[in-house]
Formats: structure tokens, C-alpha cells, sequence
């Protein structure tokens, strides 16, 4: 009888009783458990935390360091920090001040310049339109120049 090619002339189950299997007392974890753990001396300690620094890690550390410190002074004699809603902090504000301005000024409304009617003259003309409510005509302010306004602006 010819065995399958490949086989080198042993059966599979031969193949499986030669293989001993491991006892379940023969368990690699435990035997890793069982060694002596050995602490690291001061020597090994050190080797470990020279692992990964550069020659000039100190001196980067120092000047990054120092320029933290020039940053913190920096912001100190600036005293105004940025926000993110582009408010100043309370204690610049003025309250007084605005509560005046605001009695004494009309709101202003956000309005399109849809159409400018005879450009280039004193009688100059604007159609504008006020989202949500209405177009208007009007003419320009006392505080814009006519080079200001642009159609669809």
C-alpha cells in the first residue's frame, strides 16, 4: 500500500503518538512565577532613565524651561487674554459708558444693498432689503462716504 505523497512515509495518527503532550502540571506560567525576582540596583536605575535621552535633552529641557517662565511674564505685563468670545475680561469693562451709548444711539439693523439708483451723484439712492421684514430706499448717512457702499453688499 503506497502512502499520499508528502506523508514521507508516516500515517498521521503516528505522527500524534509520537508528539508527547505537556502534563498540565508542566504549566509555563507557573514556572515563570516560581523564579526569583531579582530588585534593580542603583546601577540599573540609572541605565534606565538615560534610555531614549539625547546628548542635549538636559539643555532642551532648560530652555524650554526658561521660555515658559518669559511666557508667563509676557502675559502678566500684557494682562489681556484672548477669549473665545472675543469679549474683554470684567474687570475692563465699562458699563457705564455703554448703558450712556446706548440711550442716546438708535440700534442698528443689518440690511442688503440690493440696488443703487443714479451712482456717482449727490441724489444718490439705495434699495436696500432688511431680511424678514421690508425693502427700502434711502439715502446715506452722515457717517458713510458713497465709496462705502457697493450693489449687493
Amino acid at each position: 500500500v503506497k502512502e499520499p505523497f508528502g506523508s514521507g512515509g508516516r500515517r498521521s495518527r503516528d505522527i500524534l503518538q509520537q508528539a508527547p503532550m505537556p502534563a498540565p502540571d508542566d504549566d509555563p506560567d507557573e514556572e515563570e512565577d516560581k523564579k526569583e525576582i531579582k530588585a534593580l540596583d542603583e546601577g540599573d536605575i540609572a541605565l534606565l532613565k538615560t534610555y531614549g535621552v539625547g546628548p542635549y535633552n538636559k539643555k532642551v529641557l532648560g530652555v524650554e524651561k526658561d521660555i515658559k517662565e518669559l511666557n508667563t511674564k509676557i502675559f502678566e505685563l500684557v494682562g489681556v487674554k484672548e477669549s473665545d468670545t472675543g469679549l474683554a475680561p470684567p474687570s475692563q469693562w465699562d458699563l457705564v459708558s455703554d448703558k450712556q451709548m446706548m440711550q442716546e444711539e438708535q440700534p442698528l439693523q443689518v440690511a442688503r444693498c440690493t440696488k443703487i439708483i443714479s451712482p456717482g451723484t449727490e441724489d444718490a439712492k439705495y434699495m436696500i432689503n432688511v431680511k424678514q421684514i421690508a425693502k427700502f430706499v434711502v439715502g446715506l448717512g452722515d457717517r458713510v462716504a458713497p465709496a462705502d457702499i457697493e450693489e449687493g453688499m
